[in-house]
């Protein structure tokens, strides 16, 4: 194993550690696993979430341009994600006790890409479309990320919150009431 070193400090990091290993214990189940596996390819690289606002530009013709600015933003919070990764360079769990149930385009971790996307697209869709029900999405998303041993708990705690600050940044005065 090779040894990283890091800004977190090892007793929070030990913390995360043992966090992620008992989230893993408690989801332990196959079809858990598969389905995080799934949600992970569909939130690679923000593309689902990306075509997602494009059909929200098609269908709804009155308010595409809130639309394709709140897609624009799903892709500045991936783009932002991926920055600040480059600059903080935190490693992806390593313990052995950890089980990874995915590949990852990077070794670099902090914060979740997979988070920023998800929070900023169901942030900004579900206040363009004037229902809660995307909101769901984080949750999910974030847990499926510690479930697959590629993210400690603050990662994707991070990612959610630069996905919140941007969705609600770009759609504070967007809002769509539903058709």
């Amino acid at each position: 194993m090779t040894t990283h070193y890091s800004a977190v400090p090892r007793r929070l990091q030990e913390h995360e550690v043992d966090a992620l290993i008992t989230v893993q214990s408690m989801t332990a189940s196959p079809a858990i696993r598969q389905s995080a596996v799934i949600l992970s390819h569909l939130g690679e690289h923000a593309l689902s979430w990306i075509v997602l606002g494009l059909v929200g530009a098609v269908r709804d013709p009155a308010h595409r341009r809130s639309w394709l600015q709140a897609t624009a933003t799903v892709v500045g919070a991936h783009a932002v994600s991926i920055v600040i990764k480059r600059v903080v360079r935190r490693h992806r769990p390593s313990d052995p006790r950890v089980q990874v149930h995915v590949a990852t385009p990077s070794d670099l971790s902090f914060p979740s890409s997979h988070a920023a996307s998800t929070t900023a697209a169901a942030v900004a869709y579900s206040r363009l479309l004037g229902r809660r029900y995307p909101l769901f999405s984080i949750p999910v998303m974030l847990t499926s990320r510690v479930v697959l041993g590629v993210h400690y708990p603050s990662d994707v705690l991070a990612g959610s919150l630069i996905g919140a600050a941007m969705g609600h940044w770009i759609t504070k005065t967007k809002r769509v009431s539903p058709s």
